[in-house]
């Protein structure tokens, strides 16, 4: 499907996933400028990593304003496929098109690592392709990645089937060790409950190619490869 890459001021993982969409899934996709951002030509969008704004204020409240969100929110009520990445799902859940907020790391450092990560559901679009506990590895790199939410929105995320990753050990347990920033129940990546949007810390467009994984391998495509159909 058609799908829209969304450059925001900072955006810096913008042209990583443009090229995994164009040269490695061949995918029609296009690089947009959020002031120009129209949703009727697309099927899907994406909300890359970065620092949208210099994370002024707090990492994707400024860009939680710009004219483009209306459009993905037409998007969204037209059962299109939205995915914001690492600040793309800042974005999101500044946007409130996701539940729940993303706070500065607990050891309030910049985390830059690989990680495990379970898919917990193939309920959804994302998903649907990947077997139910498949540990994929991608690589993290933020500041503000802590999923935190009330005990009320933690367990609607979860009676709801809405938590679509978190982080493990090599085992594929949910471990304290595993966590690399302190998500509330290990959460790195949730949907909304319609399930056509998607966010996720960790960096699918950079575990694409074996080249750039320690492990050889290209995890992220089993998430980017449902933009082909």
């Amino acid at each position: 499907m058609k799908t829209a890459v969304i450059q925001f001021p900072g955006s810096n993982c913008d042209l990583d996933i443009l090229h995994v969409l164009k040269n490695v899934l061949h995918v029609e996709a296009e690089l947009v400028w959020h002031r120009d951002f129209k949703d009727s030509e697309f099927g899907a969008a994406i909300l890359p990593g970065g620092f949208s704004y210099g994370d002024y204020l707090r990492a994707g409240i400024i860009a939680a304003h710009s004219p483009a969100i209306e459009h993905i929110k037409e998007m969204v009520s037209e059962g299109k496929l939205v995915i914001g990445i690492c600040n793309g799902f800042q974005i999101l859940v500044e946007s409130e098109l996701l539940p729940g907020a993303l706070l500065m790391n607990q050891s309030t450092c910049f985390i830059c690592k690989w990680v495990k990560v379970r898919v917990e559901t193939d309920e959804t679009p994302f998903t649907r392709h990947i077997k139910r506990r498949t540990v994929l590895n991608m690589p993290i790199a933020h500041a503000e990645g802590r999923y935190v939410n009330d005990p009320e929105g933690l367990k609607e995320l979860h009676e709801n089937d809405q938590v679509i990753f978190r982080y493990v050990n090599p085992r594929g347990e949910v471990s304290e060790d595993s966590n690399p920033n302190g998500s509330m129940d290990s959460i790195a990546g949730i949907c909304n409950p319609e399930r056509n949007v998607l966010g996720l810390m960790p960096h699918p467009e950079r575990a694409s190619e074996p080249v750039l994984s320690p492990f050889s391998d290209s995890d992220g495509l089993k998430l980017l490869s449902i933009l082909k159909s």
